[in-house]
């Protein structure tokens, strides 16, 4: 025995030694270059040493009278030409890369398994490419494809002809594509498909197509607080195996065989001796449809949201008749637009949720062992295996109190020796108590994941975002619009901008220009930046500002004011469409039942994002707070809706009426529970782990969340790829608002300061006694901004009113013998 056991234990300091794997990583790169210069050298000198090496004997191997051409040597020549001609010919180099990704991996001391999918693809791609290139190329003499190319194509020949080989082989590469890529062909266009191409081999020539997170990049993420568990598609059924009983009366737990590692979404019932119970059924089920989000019969978005641009003409005998013109498309105005493809996002596929057999039992049995300590005695435990947490539900013995097992949450965590558990007593619509585990493993949940799952992909929503992952490994997306408006709190460095640009790239993938226009304010000057590059696009602004990202208090209260604005100017149109909410109006629109000589127009959703809320409360106060409280309060119903995040949840800056309008809120983790109630009315959020750890409430309920991680290089990425497209010839401009301190009346100007367009805007204005800034662009051939800065000077000089909202301007000089007695006046004010 003595002598076995020491075995065992050489055995095991062998297989821990670190110089072992290293040795052997070190060994595969040198086979690896070996390979690469004797393929290469076959490549050039392989008519030349075939007719030896096709008669090898080992006398060729080992006489030094036998010289060859390869570089190698007459080693180098024999297992090239083994390699080239008797097995997979040119597509050998791949043998290569996939030395070197094995090598590799042992000196880094990275696991196989994480490579598994790219060890797929590339030994499909060898036997593919072996036969396509034999089947193309095989009668010039160089063998392309090898021997085994060679068979098959021969057996295809006399199986299918040329014709079916060349279908066939259509097809494979076809499904190939399906298999790696899963496209999306309800919504994929032409185009599309071909920007998807395009990108696909662009990743693929600066080797950013195969790019996966090393372990000093997820140090570096999770420092950073942006991490999130790989996505990775899993069944939302239970997996549940149970114990069997046992008949002795005290308490004692049978785990069954499990396997080595679990998969995310696993879930594990451990039955207790007494347990002839009916077993919980573990439903963790789609969150999405369970909220309401997506219900199967809710209505399809409309087409929506394009900027009063060249809006498609109108026949009024067809608005009378509609049923006979053609809906209106308000993507027309960019019909070459295509939407950003997911080939911009960094994929984290390898990272696979694995926790081992023993940590769940151990956490089971400390979990017990600590209940049993206060007498608690409990039928049942599951585990649901999440990306960053571990759920254990319990089912406590009849008689046992909740409010005793959730007064030991920092007993338990302590026995678990973990960051912070939290314990929900009970889980809503279950008959169970929750336990949440961090795990010791936590694991990324990439953006580009979330985004090509069919829940957002399939999303009939009309502002839909891809939040993140459930606890039970689900994709959870959901409707903005229906929240109806979003307040983000949480500590410094926890996830909140990561969170934000997760909410803003949803919708850039999602929707047309058309659709949805952004209001970013961003008072700390640095996240948001980055938008400012798509304002021809996505974003809106007031007319006269400098820079589409708004930063400037002064700025920011006119941009809330002049939403205000915006916002009864929309129940105006909705009042004269009789229309109760903007899918109504919208819908009566597409369907060409309003006219736009009447002043109607395509809406679109407009989402104001606030970055930093505490630092606007501190400087501006009720002159923030109350329009932001009327646009919480009204703006629904029009297509507004708000985002606001702030790393200072406390009751001055989250005050009630900000609380009050805002049920939809996200907690990340913070330093108290005062914090924690302040931000979502309950306790949790200081039981939080960090790094994109969430809890949402809405409707009611309270989730779990791990937020999806895009990195600002993403995000950079997808705004790039939509400012090099065409985009509306002026920013959607919001209607202009002048604060208490600039009053927009009659101000003395020289005629020197006036625009050189001035008169000529000044005799349009009066010879049709209407005031209005789009009539002088369209028959001055001007643009936007110059338009709107005549008639400011118009409106300074008296020739014209103050703005009515979206009426025109009343012009205050009736007659142009009158007009040019004026301008006469003001030219001798030089």
């Amino acid at each position: 025995m003595a002598a076995k056991k020491k075995k065992g234990q050489l055995s095991l300091r062998f297989t821990e030694d670190e110089r072992i794997p290293k040795l052997a990583g070190v060994l595969l790169l040198f086979f690896a270059l070996y390979l690469f210069i004797a393929f290469t050298s076959y490549l050039f000198t392989w008519h030349i040493d075939q007719d030896r090496v096709l008669r090898f004997s080992w006398q060729l191997l080992l006489d030094g009278r036998y010289e060859m051409a390869n570089w190698l040597g007459r080693l180098g020549a024999i297992l090239s030409n083994f390699f080239f001609y008797y097995l997979f010919g040119l597509p050998s180099f791949l043998l290569v890369y996939l030395l070197v990704l094995m090598g590799s991996a042992f000196i880094r001391r990275i696991p196989l398994y994480r490579f598994t999918s790219r060890f797929r693809y590339t030994v499909i791609l060898i036997f593919f490419l072996s036969v396509i290139f034999e089947f193309l190329f095989g009668t010039f003499g160089f063998p392309w494809g090898g021997a085994l190319g060679d068979t098959v194509n021969q057996w295809l020949f006399s199986f299918v002809g040329t014709a079916g080989q060349i279908v066939l082989f259509g097809s494979i590469a076809f499904g190939l594509v399906v298999w790696r890529f899963n496209p999306n062909f309800d919504q994929l266009s032409f185009g599309q498909a071909m920007q998807e191409i395009y990108y696909y081999f662009e990743a693929l020539f600066q080797g950013k197509l195969f790019r996966r997170a090393k372990p000093t990049d997820l140090r570096e993420a999770q420092s950073k607080l942006r991490p999130g568990p790989k996505a990775k598609r899993v069944n939302s059924g239970t997996n549940a195996a149970e114990a069997s009983e046992d008949e002795e009366e005290e308490i004692d737990i049978d785990i069954p065989a499990l396997p080595a590692n679990l998969e995310q979404g696993a879930q594990l019932a451990f039955d207790l001796n007494r347990a002839n119970r009916p077993p919980v059924a573990n439903t963790p089920g789609d969150l999405e449809l369970e909220m309401g989000y997506s219900a199967p019969d809710e209505r399809p978005p409309l087409v929506e949201n394009a900027p009063d641009l060249n809006l498609q003409p109108i026949d009024l005998a067809q608005e009378e008749n509609p049923d006979h013109s053609e809906p209106y498309d308000p993507t027309l105005d960019l019909s070459s637009y295509e939407h950003p493809v997911l080939a911009l996002l960094n994929d984290y596929s390898d990272q696979k949720v694995e926790i081992d057999r023993e940590e769940l039992e151990a956490n089971k049995d400390q979990i017990i062992e600590t209940l049993l300590h206060y007498k608690i005695e409990i039928t049942k435990i599951r585990a649901t295996i999440g990306p960053t947490v571990t759920l254990y539900e319990i089912i406590p013995a009849p008689g046992v109190r909740i409010s005793r097992i959730k007064n030991l949450e920092d007993d338990i965590a302590l026995s678990l020796s973990a960051l912070g558990i939290r314990i929900i007593a009970p889980i809503p619509g279950k008959g169970t108590i929750g336990i949440e585990v961090p795990n010791k493993k936590k694991q990324i949940v990439s953006m580009k994941e979330v985004l090509m799952h069919e829940k957002f992909k399939k999303a009939k929503m009309d502002l839909p975002i891809a939040f993140g992952k459930t606890i039970s490994n689900e994709v959870f997306v959901a409707d903005l619009a229906k929240m109806p408006h979003l307040l983000v709190a949480g500590a410094t460095g926890q996830g909140k901008s990561v969170g934000i640009n997760s909410i803003l790239v949803s919708l850039l993938y999602k929707k047309h220009p058309s659709q949805v226009k952004l209001v970013l304010i961003d008072p700390k000057k640095v996240e948001l930046f980055p938008y400012s590059k798509i304002d021809n696009h996505f974003l809106a602004f007031l007319p006269n500002q400098d820079e589409p990202i708004i930063t400037d208090t002064t700025k920011v209260i006119h941009t809330l004011n002049s939403l205000c604005i915006e916002m009864d100017n929309r129940y105006d149109l909705l009042k004269k469409a009789s229309a109760r909410n903007i899918r109504e109006y919208n819908d009566k629109f597409v369907e060409r039942r309003l006219n736009p000589q009447k002043g109607h127009k395509f809406l679109p959703f407009i989402v104001l994002v606030i970055d930093e809320f505490a630092d606007l409360i501190m400087t501006a106060g009720k002159e923030v707070e109350l329009p932001i409280g009327r646009l919480a309060q009204l703006a629904r119903a029009v297509g507004i809706h708000l985002v606001i995040a702030t790393q200072r949840p406390s009751v001055n800056i989250i005050t009630g009426v900000i609380k009050a309008n805002f049920p939809a809120r996200i907690g990340y983790k913070v330093t108290s529970k005062i914090d924690s109630r302040t931000i979502l009315d309950a306790g949790g959020a200081e039981q939080l782990i960090g790094r994109g750890d969430m809890l949402l409430s809405i409707g009611g309920e309270m989730i779990r969340l791990q937020g999806a991680f895009i990195d600002t290089p993403e995000v950079e990425n997808v705004i790039d790829f939509i400012a090099k497209q065409q985009g509306y010839p002026e920013p959607y401009f919001l209607p202009e608002y002048y604060g208490d301190d600039e009053p927009p009346g009659k101000t003395e100007l020289k005629y020197a300061e006036l625009d050189e367009m001035f008169e000529d805007s000044a005799r349009l204005i009066v010879q049709s006694q209407h005031g209005s800034t789009s009539m002088i662009q369209r028959r001055l051939k001007l643009g936007y901004n110059r338009a709107g800065r005549i008639m400011d000077q118009l409106e300074a000089t008296g020739i014209v009113g103050p703005s009515e909202g979206s009426k025109a301007r009343e012009v205050l000089i009736y007659d142009e013998s009158e007009l040019e007695r004026f301008l006469a006046d003001l030219r001798t004010k030089k």
